[in-house]
């Protein structure tokens, strides 16, 4: 009896030991760890705050109207992080750090992360055209990497859909986008890799390749491929295609506080706009891009090239990703504007400083900040700032 129990107890012990070194639960360990990582990572006491950081916010929410969420880290860690303002104003609610905003084109440089996913793991390849996945489109020659890059020559989906989409209280979906497209043929705007035209249908078209090649729906497929990973619990895709009402409590108000934005069909295509994320979402991001966990350091860095004519030699456009590469430094970044949002993602590469900036207000206050960049230490990231030299020019 006493060998039988013996026996049984080593069993279980045996057991036991294979299901900790399953697969399964190596994975769930691994992802344990990381979310504990992510929690460290994301500790913030508003006592710490960089102060001289902290006046300009408390100035720039006060004379120029920023309203939204801020935070910015250097070398890792978070130097500030604030909430300004109202989530909705006829509400009077206030927004928090966890509210989620409407990226806008800022979910461009996620869309082109799940896009080098696929083409990392070969299930994609950057030369492949769009007839590839859409055999009637009507627009031959236009490859991945000329989306990516805004080089298709593509008409504008937002300026043409308004005419021909009947039903303006239905949200319109990627393939209603892609169908219009194909069956109307509107003219395009110039030939494919002719010249840099920075285009929402290029997006559009990417997330609608990743549905054909995956056989998944965006938003699922974005979750699992680069939220997951990156520990974005936050972040979601949500289109007006698959929600009556979005369902998000930070709305977009559009300069005044009196007129906010009505979600309308408009806001049904993804890819170029309608990812949903936090400012500590984005600031995961960047971590677990510098940790290769999303794709390859190659891969990555092949996003960051710049691959256009760079204005003034400084700014141009990679793979999803606004470039500014003035002198000594790497920053790519990219800015967001739609329904009554306005967005800033700034990554200094060279210094490792991380800027977030999501504003439910489309006033002017994201393009006043000279002064945090000097605080920072950093370029100062703004058009018409450089001479044709890269030098700095007072304007």
């Amino acid at each position: 009896m006493r060998r039988f129990f013996f026996s049984i107890a080593v069993i279980s012990v045996v057991v036991a030991v294979g299901a900790c070194s399953s697969p399964e639960a190596k994975q769930r360990q691994l992802e344990q760890r990381q979310e504990e990582k992510d929690s460290i990572a994301l500790q913030y006491d508003p006592a710490d705050a960089d102060k001289e950081v902290d006046a300009f916010m408390q100035k720039l929410h006060q004379k120029s109207a920023f309203n939204g969420n801020v935070l910015i880290a250097k070398k890792g860690k978070i130097i500030y992080q604030n909430s300004f303002g109202w989530a909705d104003y006829l509400l009077k609610d206030s927004l928090k750090i966890t509210s989620k905003f409407e990226l806008a084109s800022v979910s461009k440089p996620l869309t082109a992360l799940g896009i080098l996913k696929l083409v990392e793991n070969g299930t994609l390849k950057l030369d492949q055209t769009v007839n590839d996945f859409f055999p009637d489109f009507p627009y031959p020659g236009i490859t991945l990497q000329m989306l990516l890059t805004h080089r298709s020559g593509l008409p504008n989906y937002i300026y043409f859909a308004e005419g021909v989409w009947k039903d303006k209280k239905k949200g319109m979906s990627n393939m209603d986008a892609m169908d219009l497209l194909i069956q109307h043929k509107p003219a395009r705007y110039g030939v494919p890799n002719g010249r840099f035209h920075y285009n929402n249908s290029n997006f559009m078209v990417l997330a609608s390749v990743i549905e054909k090649a995956t056989g998944k729906d965006f938003g699922v497929y974005m979750k699992e491929t680069v939220f997951d990973p990156a520990g974005m619990k936050n972040t979601a895709v949500l289109s007006k295609a698959v929600y009556e009402k979005i369902p998000t409590d930070v709305v977009g108000h559009d300069k005044v506080w009196r007129r906010s934005v009505v979600q309308n069909y408009l806001d049904g295509p993804v890819g170029d706009k309608g990812i949903y994320s936090t400012v500590q979402d984005l600031f995961l991001l960047d971590i677990a891009l510098k940790e290769g966990r999303i794709v390859s350091k190659a891969m990555l860095d092949s996003a960051y090239v710049p691959r256009n004519d760079a204005k003034k030699s400084l700014f141009s456009y990679g793979y999803g990703w606004r470039t500014f590469s003035p002198k000594e430094a790497q920053i790519v970044y990219h800015t967001g504007w739609w329904h009554g949002f306005r967005n800033l993602y700034v990554r200094d590469l060279t210094d490792d400083i991380t800027i977030v900036l999501l504003s439910n207000m489309a006033n002017g206050s994201l393009v006043k900040l000279d002064d945090l960049y000097k605080i920072l230490k950093m370029p100062i990231l703004r058009q018409n700032a450089y001479n044709a030299n890269g030098d700095f020019v007072v304007n």
